[in-house]
Order: C-alpha cells, then structure tokens, then sequence
C-alpha cells in the first residue's frame, strides 16, 4: 500500500548573471570597498544557482537546503535590482516538468525575462524535490513518518504559494506544469499524502480506533478531492504523469476509505453493534476488491484485504451464530468524522536555515528610487533657495551700476579711475579674461555634438531592432508571441525625448549667454586693457571736490557699505544651505518594512520643510533688507545728483562709468553660466552613456531572445505538414466489408527482412497512394514466391530473396523504384497454393510455370478500395487495355 507521489523537477538553460548584474553595480555605486563587495556577492549569486540547477540533485536535505538558500536570496535580491524587460534584462528559460517532448520537438519551454518566473520555477523545483525526499522516507520507524510528514507539508504550501503568486508574477501565461490548476491538484495530493503518513503514524502507535478512522477518512476525502480536480480539469490528463497518477489516486482513495470502516467496524463490535460491524466490514471488502481488481498494478491490496476478509468471516459467524442482529444498508450507517492534522507549510522567506543575505547592505530598489527622487527635490529646494539669493543679487549689482554708484562716489576729482572700478579690472583679468571666456565659447559646440552622438546612436539601436521585430511579426503574425519592441521601448523613448528637449533648451540657453557676451564685449575688452590705457578711455570730467565732504556723499557710503555686507551674508548663508544633509534612507527602510510601501513624496517635503525652513525665512529676510535699502540708496542719489554740477563731459564720463561696472557684472556672470554649462554637458554625457549602455542592453537581450523564438518556430513549421490533405478518388473507396469474411493479410513493403507481426490487425493510413492498375497475367505461369521483390531488369536474373519467417501474405507494390516482376508472376493469386510451404521453396531464376490454379477474389484491407473479383479464364478486366499474351506485368515507375 506505501505507494506515494512524487514530483520530477523542472530543467533550467544556463543564464548568464555576472556580467549585467556587474554592469549595473559598477554604474550605480561609486568605486570603493562597497561597490568591490557588491562585485563578489554577484560571483557568489552565480555559483549558488549553478549549485541548485546547473547539476542533478540528490534526493536529500542537503539539496533540498540548496534550492530553497537560492529561492531566498532571490527574494531579497528582487528588490535591490530593476529586474525588467526594458532594465536590468535577464532572460530565464525553464522546461515543462512534465511535457517530455520528442525526438524532433524537444520538450515545452518558455523564456521570459522575470525575476518572478525565475522564483516560481526554483520553488517548484523545491516542492518537488521535498516530494522525493519524503517518498524515499522508511516509514516503519517514527522519524521516517515525521520527516515524510514535514516535506509533503512544504511541498504542498509551496505548491499552493505558486498557484496563487504565478499569474501576477508572470504576467503572461505560463506552461502547464506551473499553471494554477496543476500546481493547485499538486498541492492537494501532497497534502493528502501527507494526512496518510499521519494515519500510518497513528496506526503504528495502536491509537483508538475512533482517531485512526477519522485520520483515514480525512486522507480519503483528500485523495478525492485531488482525483476529482485531475479528472475533470481538461488540461491534466493530457500529461503521460497525470495518466499514471489518476489511477494511484483513485486506489489511495479507496484504501483509505477502506481503513475508515475497517476502523470504526472494530469501534461498532466494542459498542456491541455487530450488524454495523458486519456493513462496515463488507463495504470496506468491496472498496479493496475495486482496487484489487481495476488498480493492482499500481496499489497492491492484498494484506489489507485478508484483513478485512479474516474480520468479516468472524463477524459474520459470531452473528449468526450468537447475535442475530440486523446488517443495515451502508447509506443508512452514521457517517464517520474527519481529523485533519497537516496543513500546507506557509511560505515565507528565508526558508533555508542557513540563509546568509549576500547583499545585506545594498538597500531595495523601492528605496533607492526614493532617494533618488529626495535628492531631485532636494538639489530643487537648494537652487530654490540659492537661485532666488543670486537673483537679488544681480538686481542689486545693476540697480548700482544704473546709478554709477560706488564709482560716482570715488570719481569726485573727475581724472583719474574711481577704484572700484580699477578692482573690477583686476578681477576680470585674474578670471582670465576674454581668453578664457571665448575658450569656454568654443567648447561648448563641441560638447552638445558629443551628447546629441551618444544619444541618436542609442535611439538608433532601438529603432533598428524594433524595425527587426515588427518584420518578423508581420511575417509570423500570431506566431511571434513576444512583446511588441515599440511597447517596451516606451519608457526608454520617454527617456530620450526628456534628453532631447534637455539638449534644445541647453542650445538656446547657450544662444542667450552668447549674445549677452557679444553686447558686453567692447567694455569687458575695455576693463582688460592695462590701468593707463584704461584710464586714457574713460572721459574726463570738471572736479566736483566740493561733495567730498556733504552729508549725502557719507550717507550713501553707508548704505552702499549696507549693501555690501548683506551680499557677504548671503554668501555665508548659501555656503550653509548647500551644506545640509540627511541620510533618508534609513528613513525610507522604516516605511517600507512596517507599511511595505513608501510615501516618498510625503516623506521627502515633510523633511526637506524641516531641513530648510528656517534657511528659507532668512532669504526671504534678505530680499526685504535689499528692497529697503535699494529704496534708500535710490532716494539719496537723486539728492547727491541735484548737487553735483551737471555738462556734457561728465554725463559722457558717468555713462561709460556705468558700462564698464555694468560689463565687469556682466562678465562674472556669463563666466559663471559657461562653466555652468560646461558641467552640464559633461555631466549629461555620463547620464547618456549610462542610457545607451542600458539601451544596448536589452536590444542584446532582445537579439538573444529573438533568435532562441526564431529557433523555435523554425523547430515548430519543420514539425507541420509540407503539403495539404487531398480528396482520394472514388474508384478507391473501400466497399463495406463482407460480414463475417476472413481478415484479409496487412498491406505490407517487403525490404527483404523478415516480417514480424504479420496476424495484427492493419494499421489505417490517411490517404494511400493510388494503386496502379492490375497486369495481365498469364494462367500457366504463377511465381514461385509471391513475398519475393525482384530488383532487376526483365531479362536478368533477379537477385535472391531472403527467406520469410512465416507464411506471409502477398505484399502490396512500393511504387516508387519497384522493378518489375518476373513473365507470368500473379499478384493476386492469393490462396492458390499451400502458403506455409512457401518459405522452404528456393528462389530460382527459371523455375517452371505452376499449374493453372483457380483465381480466388482478392479480399480487400478495410479503408482502401478493393478490386473486382477475376474475369472468365483468359479474359481482360473490363475497363482496362488488353495486353498482348506472355507479355511481363508492367509497374507504372513514379
């Protein structure tokens, strides 16, 4: 009766992990000791799934500890990786467990690139491997039982884990063997299988009968579920395995029933209920000889049946003997009650016992994602803060430079440099210049035409092969069942679109900053020049000595001094904004682990208003101190300009006074933007490095795939036929067998071996090929061996036969290359002589003529058409030209 289920496992192809999985570490984490790390735990990745599926496993714990450590650290690898067709693409192909396939076709397998697939195929893998170590288990000791019992239960929550996880995981439809209905009937038997071993535990412990019978007839109810569910799911049997386990199933099912009521029998004579014993005990008999008789070569019965037997003969001769008591029908017997004690095993990771995360420190993509986007609003709250500071700034700078100020105040002689402006000079040639700036100029074109290179061959890639794959679609239509290259390259599109138009505003950002330059060129070329020459360019003006020493001169002093001291402070006050910082990331851990998901947005402005809230408040408290004091100043120049005595040379003066401040501003700006840009373009350079990598990835992934489809389908049209069914003529249309005829021989092609097997019934042959009208023959010439073929022309001799190993019947022409027969050789002369003896009759060139024999009609072979009985002696077949006579038969060559 120990006869238990097990699963075969799943075959996986090779993947290569090491070199994406390097790409993407070595891309996403600086160089050091971490990203070093990081680089050996995906060596340690690779060799821990080649020890789990790249050789046979033993039907032990060892291996089984194996599976279920890679299962594990595929969850957790999960997360910390973008595994996806348009990311981090890696492409897992599996067979079907069960589909063994053909010499031609191979077995069904399915490539897909999901992390997910990966996962539900390892842990089918597990389930089944826990299902052979729990049938080789010796179940007549008590750890046998228990180690049986605890592998059934996880094979059976891991087969139930993948019934309801795989479609989601999928996202297609996945091969039979790890469908929901297949995997879900799985996880029925094992959970049956494993309440028998509970039953045998119970039974060998000599527990009540009571309990035995409900552990019984709960395993019984489980066998019947699972029998049902293979017996009328449409796709199960198919399979040659669910053919061999229906069978066991409906056996177990029986047994264990059987067991019940042999159980409570022995509780109903205790109860002194000898009629119900009787019922219990001969329904039980007949359920073991419904076994016995249509399943006893794969359950065997027999000591359970002598059993029962030996119980019922003793029931029934103590009852009629002594009792007498009523045998009820078995419909009216009380029901026995059930006793489930196993459950399936839940699936939680980690499963192993000796799970040792190798990426421990590598936070989750989730959390990486969010970090990345607190850093984007991050970097966006510090050019808030900072740009809105240099903003005020330039403001100011060109308030002061409208009004000429400080410089209206230091040219009160009216000949020589005001010093300020001599310290803007000296600035913009310490800043290198023109030199510099016209450099800067320069390399800028030459840094867009690198990025807008890098990234139209990246959308060239994509376009190529997503041209490859709409042609290969439109040739197989439905045939090419991958996903469409133009939906999965829509986030990538996205992606270059965004760089793109990145790309158009940096060109016209460039455009700005150039014209700027050339509208400050002649004064920015001005402030370069040395001091006298400097000095020789700026108009000379009458002194205006008597100001040096008014009141409003000291004012304005004061507030510009005011000025001055408010930029230093928001100088300080950007060094400050921009060093703050905060790890969110353990932030971001906390959420994900307590709610499984991550509120960035929430999170990332509740912190960042926490973070920068007061820095915010004083920016805000400078640009009113500006406001205030470019009031101010406004005010008291118009006072200091009403004293000052106004002609022509000193408006010429004041004029280009204005201009070069205004272009020294103006310089330091357009110099700050150029290197600005600079950054940016080479900046983005590694940003579009980073996505051409990653688009020539998946058009690799995506090549790779579309040849294994190729290979495939290749495999698929070499398996169909080459040429369409064709409608036999009606003159080759079997008539309806003679009720009762004798079975006429097999059509047979004689190959010069013996025959075997020639009294089995004919196989039917769709569409035979016509047969070719019969010869004339002669009737005083017949061949001596009708199973002999010659191979020569007419006139030669004919090669020698090999002698059949039994009487044979006359074979059917092989048209095409078939020689023709020797002068006077009959078909169809079946029966016109002693057939046995043939074989023992030599095969000789010039044997004589048999004796004219009576023709007998020829007995067709059912499905093809027959011909009509002989003519008259010596007449034609009507219908047919009449050849001369001792003329050879002649065989049509095709």
């Amino acid at each position: 009766m120990a006869t238990f289920i097990s699963v075969p496992l799943k075959k996986s192809s090779e993947v290569e992990l090491v070199k994406p999985l390097s790409k993407f570490v070595t891309a996403t984490y600086p160089a050091g000791e971490e990203q070093a790390e990081y680089l050996r735990s995906v060596e340690e990745l690779n060799k821990l799934r080649k020890s789990a599926l790249g050789r046979p496993l033993d039907k032990h714990e060892s291996s089984l500890e194996i599976l279920l450590r890679y299962y594990d650290q595929l969850c957790s690898v999960e997360p910390k990786f973008p595994f996806s067709e348009n990311q981090l693409c890696l492409t897992f192909t599996w067979k079907d467990a069960f589909d063994k396939g053909s010499l031609f076709s191979g077995s069904v397998k399915l490539a897909l690139a999901s992390i997910g697939y990966e996962k539900t195929c390892v842990l089918f893998n597990a389930a089944a491997l826990a299902s052979q170590i729990a049938s080789e288990q010796n179940l007549d000791n008590d750890e046998g039982l228990k180690t049986a019992a605890k592998f059934y239960q996880l094979a059976s929550g891991a087969f139930g884990h993948i019934r309801d996880t795989v479609l989601s995981a999928l996202n297609r439809e996945p091969t039979m063997d790890i469908s929901p209905e297949t995997v879900g009937t799985l996880s029925n038997i094992m959970l049956a299988q494993a309440q028998e071993v509970f039953f045998l535990k119970a039974a060998s412990d000599k527990m009540k009968d009571a309990v035995i019978a409900k552990l019984a007839n709960q395993a019984a109810d489980y066998y019947g579920d699972a029998f049902k569910q293979c017996q009328y799911k449409d796709n199960l049997p198919k399979y040659f395995y669910f053919q061999e386990v229906l069978p066991v199933l409906a056996a177990k099912h029986c047994i264990m029933q059987a067991n019940a009521e042999l159980h409570q029998s022995i509780l109903a004579k205790q109860k002194k209920r000898f009629g119900e014993e009787i019922a219990r005990l001969q329904h039980a008999a007949e359920l073991v000889k419904t076994v016995a008789t249509s399943h006893d070569e794969y359950v065997s019965v027999k000591d359970l049946t002598e059993k029962i037997n030996r119980a019922l003969t003793a029931a029934k001769k103590d009852n009629d003997f002594i009792y007498h008591d009523r045998v009820p029908e078995v419909k009216d017997l009380e029901h026995i009650g059930k006793a489930a004690l196993v459950k399936p095993t839940a699936i939680t990771p980690p499963l192993s016992q000796k799970f040792a995360d190798l990426f421990e420190k590598m936070v989750p993509m989730a959390v990486q994602q969010s970090m990345s986007n607190y850093g984007q609003r991050k970097a966006e709250t510090v050019n808030r803060l900072v740009g809105t500071m240099r903003e005020a700034t330039n403001l100011c700078n060109g308030v002061l430079a409208s009004l000429n100020l400080p410089a209206a105040l230091e040219d009160l002689s009216g000949d020589s440099i005001p010093q300020s402006i001599a310290e803007k000079a000296r600035a913009v040639v310490q800043l290198g210049g023109l030199q510099s700036i016209e450099q800067l100029i320069r390399d800028l074109p030459e840094l867009l035409t690198r990025n807008r290179e890098i990234l139209d061959e990246a959308l060239k890639m994509l376009n190529d092969e997503e041209t490859t794959d709409n042609e290969l679609r439109s040739k197989f239509n439905q045939r090419w069942n991958r996903t469409p290259s133009g939906d999965l390259y829509k986030p990538l599109r996205a992606e270059g679109s965004n760089f793109s138009n990145i790309l158009d505003k940096a060109v016209q950002a460039d455009q700005v900053v150039r014209d700027r330059y050339n509208a400050h060129c002649d004064m920015i070329t001005l402030l370069c020049k040395p001091e006298n020459e400097l000095n020789a360019a700026i108009p000379s003006a009458n002194p205006t000595k008597t100001l040096q020493g008014s009141e409003v001169v000291n004012v304005l002093r004061s507030q510009l001094a005011q000025l001055d001291e408010m930029k230093r402070e928001r100088e300080t006050l950007e060094g400050e904004i921009k060093a703050v910082t905060f790890d969110m990331s353990a932030v971001f851990l906390t959420s994900l682990a307590q709610d499984g998901a991550i509120s960035e947005e929430q999170m990332s402005l509740s912190k960042l208003d926490q973070l920068y809230g007061a820095y915010n408040q004083r920016v805000q408290a400078t640009l009113r101190t500006q406001e205030e004091l470019l009031g101010q100043v406004q005010t008291s120049h118009q006072e200091f300009s009403s004293l000052k005595q106004s002609n022509t040379e000193a408006n010429q003066r004041e004029e280009v006074l204005k201009k070069l401040a205004s272009a020294h501003d103006s310089y330091v700006e357009i110099s700050n933007n150029l290197r600005e840009g600079t950054k940016f373009y080479n900046d983005l350079t590694e940003i579009l490095l980073k996505f051409q990598n990653k688009c020539s990835d998946i058009v690799f992934a995506r090549k790779t795939e579309r040849d294994e489809l190729l290979k495939d389908l290749q495999q698929s049209i070499a398996r169909e036929p080459s040429a369409p069914s064709f409608n036999v003529p009606a003159y080759q249309s079997a008539p309806a067998a003679p009720a009762g005829g004798p079975t006429p021989a097999p059509r047979t092609v004689f190959t010069g071996q013996p025959q075997q097997a020639q009294q089995q019934p004919p196989v039917m042959k769709p569409n035979p090929p016509a047969r070719p009208p019969p010869p004339s023959f002669n009737p005083q010439a017949a061949s001596p061996n009708p199973a002999a073929t010659p191979t020569g022309p007419p006139n030669s001799n004919p090669p020698p036969l090999a002698p059949p190993s039994q009487a044979q019947g006359p074979p059917y022409a092989s048209y095409p290359g078939y020689y023709q027969m020797p002068m006077g050789y009959n078909p169809y002369a079946y029966g016109q002589y002693n057939m046995p003896s043939m074989p023992s009759m030599p095969s000789m060139p010039n044997m004589p003529n048999m004796p004219n024999m009576p023709y007998m009609p020829y007995q067709q072979t059912p499905g093809q058409g027959g011909y009509p009985a002989a003519p008259p002696g010596g007449q034609p077949y009507p219908g047919y030209p009449q050849q001369p006579p001792q003329q050879q038969p002649y065989y049509p060559q095709q």
